[in-house]
């Protein structure tokens, strides 16, 4: 996890997206692919070579944005930031 997100993303969401937070940690830890109904998708432009699940939380789109290295084993995936929807992209972008 890029050093950011604990300390400029995570006191920025509600209490109840940052208990979720442990759980998209899982999912992507198991999958970051799959991502088990989270839903996802793979980001263009600047962060083409990052992912994103996209979480909906009480009308607002909220964005998790990460960056899986296949090589060298084993994978790793680096979560670059966790927001509202477009903060989350400029701070990836910023941290990548």
């Amino acid at each position: 996890m890029h050093r950011l997100v604990n300390s400029q993303d995570l006191p920025l969401l509600s209490s109840e997206l940052r208990a979720d937070f442990f759980r998209y940690q899982q999912i992507l830890a198991l999958d970051p692919y799959k991502t088990y109904g989270v839903a996802s998708h793979n980001l263009l432009g600047k962060l083409a070579s990052c992912r994103a699940l996209e979480i909906d939380w009480n009308g607002v789109a909220y964005r998790l944005v990460y960056r899986v290295y296949e090589s060298p084993a084993p994978k790793r995936v680096l979560i670059l930031s966790f927001g509202e929807h477009d903060p989350a992209y400029l701070n990836a972008q910023a941290r990548r």
